[in-house]
C-alpha cells in the first residue's frame, strides 16, 4: 500500500501545470495509478488527482462506493482517467454540495453549480481510450478532479460563499436532503472504446 501525503490548498503545486503522460503503460505511470487508488481509499475519497499528491500529471482517478461516511446508494467502480479531455457539458446544471481531499484540514464543503452532464474522453490503466457519458455524481466528481488538473479548486467554483460549512453541518443539514440526494443520483453511465 502507498498512501501519499494529500497536498492541502495554498500548496503550489495544486496550482502549477500539469504534464500529460507520454508512457501509458511505464513503471512510473502503473506506481503513480496505484498511489493514487490507494490515498484516494485510506482518505475515503470518490475521487484524487494527481496533483494533490505533489505529481504534476494529467491523471486523476474516481471510486463511488460506500464507505462509514458514504451510504453507497451512488455507486461506481474505480476508473482511471489519462490525459482527460472533457468533451461535452450539458447546458442544464445543478447544485451538489462538494468537499475535497485538499481542503479536508479546513473541513469545508460549499454549494457548486456545474453541468448536470458531462463526457470525458482519457485512456485507462490499459492504454485503452475511452469516452465515458454520465450524470448525478459520477459527474460531478469527474469534473471537480478535471479542475485540479487545471489548476482549479472547488472553493473558487463555490456559488454561495455564505453557505460554507464544516462536515459536521454539511452531515447534519444538506448530506442527506432532497435536493443533494436528488442531484447526486447517477441514471446516466454510458461507456465506449473507442
Amino acid at each position: 500500500m502507498a498512501v501519499r501525503k494529500t497536498l492541502q490548498i495554498g500548496h503550489p503545486r495544486l496550482k502549477a501545470s500539469n504534464s500529460p503522460i507520454k508512457y501509458l503503460l511505464s513503471s512510473r505511470t502503473q506506481k503513480l495509478i496505484k498511489d493514487l487508488k490507494d490515498t484516494m481509499r485510506k482518505n475515503e475519497l470518490v475521487g484524487i488527482a494527481a496533483p494533490q499528491i505533489g505529481e504534476n500529471y494529467q491523471v486523476f482517478v474516481t471510486e463511488i462506493k460506500k464507505t462509514k461516511s458514504r451510504n453507497g446508494k451512488e455507486q461506481d467502480e474505480f476508473r482511471v482517467y489519462i490525459n482527460p479531455k472533457v468533451t461535452y457539458l450539458s447546458k442544464e446544471e445543478n447544485i451538489i454540495y462538494e468537499g475535497c481531499g485538499s481542503v479536508v484540514n479546513g473541513n469545508l464543503f460549499g454549494p457548486v453549480k456545474r453541468p448536470k452532464e458531462v463526457t470525458v474522453e482519457a485512456i485507462d490503466k490499459k492504454g485503452k481510450i475511452f469516452q465515458l457519458k454520465c450524470d448525478g455524481l459520477l459527474a460531478r466528481v469527474i469534473q471537480h478532479e478535471f479542475d485540479h488538473l487545471q489548476g482549479i479548486m472547488f472553493t473558487e467554483k463555490v456559488s454561495e460563499y455564505e453557505k460554507l460549512m464544516d462536515y459536521e453541518h454539511y452531515k447534519r443539514y444538506i448530506k442527506k436532503s432532497p435536493l443533494q440526494i436528488s442531484n447526486s443520483k447517477i441514471t446516466i453511465k454510458e461507456i465506449k472504446y473507442l
